[in-house]
Parts: C-alpha cells; structure tokens; sequence
C-alpha cells in the first residue's frame, strides 16, 4: 500500500502576506494614535484652561479617544457589531427599568413610614 505525501499546506488557503502587514500597518498607526493621546494628556497639564469644565471635557475626550481605539481596534470589537448592540440594549432597557422601578416605588410609600430622603437643591 502507498503512501502518498501530499503538503498539508498546499491544501490549505495560502496565508496572504499583504493582509498581514496591512493589520501591522494598523496597529503600528493605533499605537502612534495612543502614543500622541498619552503625550496630549501629560502636556495638557501645563495647558491654562479658562475653567474646570473645559479642563474635563478636554481631559475626558481624550481618554474616551483612547479607550475607543484600544477597544475598538486591539480588543477587535468593531467586528463585534451585533454583540455590542445587543449588550447596549439590553444595558439600556434595564436602565431604564431600574429607574421607572424607582420612580414608581416613591409614589406608593409603605404606610405608616416616613420617607427618609432629602433632596439638596
């Protein structure tokens, strides 16, 4: 009985090189984008904003850049479409359930007690 020896890698899909590098070009650019993020937030220290919530808003849309190309481009979860909708609806809904249920509860108080709340205007 003979063996034929075929090469299991001509069988198999050969593994494109230039898609390869493409990824590599995108993780070297995400990476030079994180890079000048964190160089942004460390200058923005010396930056003399005209008030705190500016200082903040710079502070936060900077971080939210960075989160967004960490999660999006090497937690691969722009693929992930689908998922994430669905995570979000579902985080939403129950949101909003939760305070509806609040809502809800502060109009119908247990008789006999007196609500201990107090709100600060």
């Amino acid at each position: 009985m003979s063996h034929s020896n075929h090469n299991s890698s001509s069988a198999a899909p050969a593994h494109d090189s230039h898609d390869d590098a493409a990824h590599k070009k995108v993780y070297w650019a995400v990476g030079a984008a994180l890079l000048i993020g964190t160089l942004i937030t460390v200058l923005a220290r010396e930056w003399e904003f005209s008030s705190v919530a500016l200082t903040i808003a710079v502070a936060l849309f900077v971080a939210s850049v960075k989160a967004f190309l960490v999660c999006g481009y090497f937690m691969h979860l722009l693929s992930e479409k689908k998922v994430i909708y669905l995570t979000m609806a579902t985080t939403l809904a129950f949101a909003i359930g939760m305070v509806g249920l609040i809502l809800w509860s502060e109009k119908d108080p247990v008789t006999g007690t007196v609500p201990r709340t107090t709100y600060v205007p």
